[in-house]
């Protein structure tokens, strides 16, 4: 090897070793040096932190792209996502690809604070991580729903309509948030504009600022949480779990995880092009109009009770889940899927209870319940409203000291079962009112 050959050798090599430290470092910057590892385990976190990131990251990136095709005014808004459809190179499978990582997001989401709460990662000292997790959850249904209307089509058109007015029924600022999304008494032009700017600029920028946070305080606790009572050693004394290098260990894991998501997806979206119906006609509504799915159960209970009280309840349980992790302050069960053995039956309990009750206090209501007719002299706010939330948080307190009662569970473990009833529900009234409910909003087999 000639002394020009070895200097060009040792220059790369110089390049090769340059590059490696700096991705070494980004990724130290969002993950700590060690992990323990029992967290690697797929069964602990099922990746869903992991897969959430990433899906954020598609989206980034195929918004980027089709920002560059799309025109946000009610003329030329369909045309341009037809443009994309029929026109442009990828374009099908770049807006597919953005439809489903959206929807999917929405899901991970969801999953990953199930996750967090049933193994218990929000105690010892991550209650306010638990809190910025809750809002960048809430974050990513706003970005959903601000995506929405922007096809300009009969689904979203409607959807976006029935959805805004879902807000005018939270108390005090409802009206004003509808109001300013729709720029006007009515989804038109206004409303597309604030909905693009919103999707495209303010809703990114606070994304940025939380996910920040959110792996920053990941990292400051030492990574995923663990359980703290391990079998204890030959010496009597509690064994620490083993620590490994992120890299290689984690980030083989992760990259393995990334490519599975990543071709799936890509799959998925080759097959299943993002929906897009006729131009949108403010004069022929669709029989049944229904918000976007992940609005569903809201739009559901508004079937059952009145506005302020439907609106009220998930709103009381939101806060709920909010303070958690200041009732919940049992420590020692941290990462502990479902707290014990006591914590498994009242999850399972709950959820069973959720599977049962639910859907029969539909049909109940649905063919033979009134209670306006029941109670006609009293005002229907009172009736439909104030009776039926206080019978609602009634039976939550009931479910809650039931277990207290039925099991001898402490807090944390009746808590377990409780929330496994309240998700359980939730996700059962989002399945009536996107499948068994027909014309009128009628319950109906599947439509």
């Amino acid at each position: 090897m000639t002394v020009k050959e070895s200097l060009l050798y040792t220059s790369k090599t110089d390049d090769r070793g340059r590059m490696r430290a700096v991705t070494n470092n980004l990724i130290l910057h969002f993950h700590p040096t060690k992990v323990a590892k029992p967290a690697l385990r797929f069964s602990y976190t099922w990746g869903l932190g992991g897969i959430s990131t990433l899906l954020a990251m598609i989206l980034v990136i195929t918004g980027v792209l089709l920002m560059f095709r799309y025109d946000a005014s009610v003329d030329r808004a369909y045309t341009s996502i037809q443009t994309m459809e029929t026109e442009v190179l990828f374009g099908s499978l770049i807006r597919a690809t953005h439809h489903w990582s959206a929807n999917l997001l929405i899901i991970t989401a969801f999953l990953h604070m199930l996750r967090v709460f049933f193994s218990g990662g929000f105690k010892k000292g991550r209650a306010t991580n638990w809190l910025v997790g809750l809002a960048l959850l809430l974050l990513v249904i706003a970005f959903n729903f601000t995506g929405y209307l922007l096809p300009w089509d009969q689904l979203a058109y409607w959807a976006i309509t029935v959805g805004t007015s879902l807000l005018d029924y939270v108390p005090l600022v409802g009206s004003a948030i509808s109001g300013f999304l729709l720029a006007g008494p009515e989804v038109g032009q206004g409303a597309l504009r604030n909905f693009y700017a919103i999707h495209v600029a303010v809703l990114p920028a606070i994304l940025v600022v939380l996910m920040s946070y959110h792996f920053w305080k990941v990292r400051k606790d030492g990574g995923i949480s663990q359980p703290v009572n391990r079998p204890t050693g030959a010496d009597g004394k509690r064994q620490r779990a083993e620590r490994v290098t992120t890299i290689p260990y984690l980030v083989q894991i992760e990259l393995a995880a990334t490519a599975v998501v990543v071709t799936v997806l890509l799959l998925f979206a080759m097959f299943t092009p993002a929906p897009l119906e006729a131009l949108a006609n403010p004069n022929h509504p669709p029989n049944p109009a229904k918000a976007a799915w992940y609005f569903m159960g809201l739009q559901e209970l508004l079937l059952h009770m009145h506005p302020l009280a439907a609106m009220l309840l998930p709103g009381i349980v939101l806060m709920g889940m909010a303070f958690i992790p200041y009732w919940d302050k049992q420590e020692d069960n941290i990462g502990v899927y479902f707290r014990s053995k006591v914590g498994k039956r009242t999850a399972a309990t709950g959820a069973l209870l959720g599977l049962i009750v639910v859907p029969l206090l539909v049909m109940v209501d649905e063919y033979y319940l009134d209670l306006p007719a029941l109670l006609p002299n009293w005002p229907t706010l009172i009736s439909n409203g104030l009776v039926p939330l206080l019978l609602s948080l009634a039976a939550l307190v009931f479910i809650y000291f039931l277990f207290r009662l039925l099991y001898k569970a402490n807090q944390s473990e009746a808590l377990t079962g409780l929330i496994s009833f309240i998700i359980v529900g939730f996700i059962l009234l989002t399945l009536v009112g996107v499948y068994f409910r027909g014309a009128n909003m009628a319950l109906t087999l599947l439509v």
